[in-house]
């Protein structure tokens, strides 16, 4: 569970990130998962768009992913989420101290 000040130092990181995948009329499938959990192994943070056409809310898609990958949603804005998981192999994210 990331803290408030945690949660921040992600979600200034996540504003310069573009995102790296999209999620459309299909939804949320078990390869798209695959994919994030190892996008999230190899970059640590990662911001995903929403389209229109998927009928979903960013919100319930992020905590759905979350709930799947075992991640942290950092931020669902708009049409645009940032997800964060700690790499067990290659840490590149230092967390601020509490």
């Amino acid at each position: 569970m990331l803290t408030g000040k945690e949660r921040a130092y992600l979600r200034g990181l996540g504003n310069q990130l573009s995102p790296i995948f999209q999620i459309g009329k299909n939804g949320v499938e078990e390869n798209f998962l695959i994919q994030v959990k190892q996008a999230l192994e190899a970059r640590e943070l990662i911001k995903i768009k929403v389209l229109e056409n998927s009928g979903l809310e960013s919100r319930e898609t992020s905590d759905m992913i979350c709930k799947a990958v075992k991640c942290e949603g950092v931020q669902a804005i708009g049409n645009k989420i940032v997800l964060y998981k700690k790499s067990k192999n290659k840490q590149q994210i230092e967390l601020p101290t509490k």
